[in-house]
C-alpha cells in the first residue's frame, strides 16, 4: 500500500457508469434554471429562432435551451458565446443542462442578436424572482457602461514638458 491515495485507472471501463443526473447535485443552481425556463411561455415571449425563418434543413435548437444557456453564462459570468460553446462540450452542469446538445458559437450568437428584447425581459423577471426569493438583496444595482477611446502612445500618455525628464 502507498503513501498517497490512488486515483482510477483511466482506461479501466465501468460496469455501470454514472449517469449526468447523478454528477450534478440535487441544490445545484443548473435545476432551479432548468424549473424557470420550463415555466417560459415562448409564444408570449415573442422568441424567434432562424429555424421559424427558414425551412428547410436540420431541425433547430429549442429556444428554451438557448436560454438556459444563456441564464447559465449570465449566473456565472460568460458573457462569451464562444467561451458558452466551450463550456457546453467540457462543464459537467451545461451539459446536463443541454441534454448534452452542443449549439456552436454563432447558433447562441445568433439567438442573443435576434431576441434582445426577450433576453432583456426575462433578465429583468429572474432578477425579480432571485431577489423575491431572498437569493440577492436588490440594494445596490450598478451597470459599467462607459465606452472609452484608447491612444496609448507615449506622447498622449505624458505631457511634453514631463516627457524630457523621465
Amino acid at each position: 500500500m502507498g503513501l498517497y491515495k490512488q486515483g482510477l485507472n483511466r482506461k479501466q471501463q465501468l460496469m455501470f457508469p454514472p449517469s449526468l443526473d447523478e454528477l450534478v447535485n440535487e441544490d445545484n443552481t443548473v435545476r432551479a434554471i432548468e424549473a424557470y425556463v420550463n415555466t417560459l411561455n415562448i409564444t408570449a415571449l415573442k422568441i424567434k429562432t432562424k429555424k421559424s425563418l427558414i425551412k428547410d434543413g436540420q431541425p433547430a435548437f429549442h429556444p428554451k435551451l438557448l436560454l438556459k444557456i444563456y441564464i447559465y453564462g449570465y449566473l456565472n459570468k460568460i458573457r462569451s458565446s464562444r467561451r458558452l460553446e466551450i463550456e457546453i462540450k467540457r462543464n459537467i452542469e451545461l451539459m446536463w443542462l443541454t441534454q448534452g446538445l452542443t449549439p456552436s458559437y454563432k447558433t447562441i450568437a445568433n439567438f442573443r442578436k435576434d431576441n434582445p428584447k426577450a433576453l432583456q425581459t426575462i433578465f429583468k423577471e429572474f432578477s425579480i424572482l432571485i431577489k423575491d426569493l431572498k437569493l440577492i438583496t436588490g440594494d445596490l444595482v450598478a451597470v459599467d457602461g462607459a465606452f472609452l477611446r484608447a491612444n496609448a502612445s507615449k506622447n498622449t500618455l505624458i505631457p511634453q514638458g514631463q516627457a524630457s525628464r523621465s
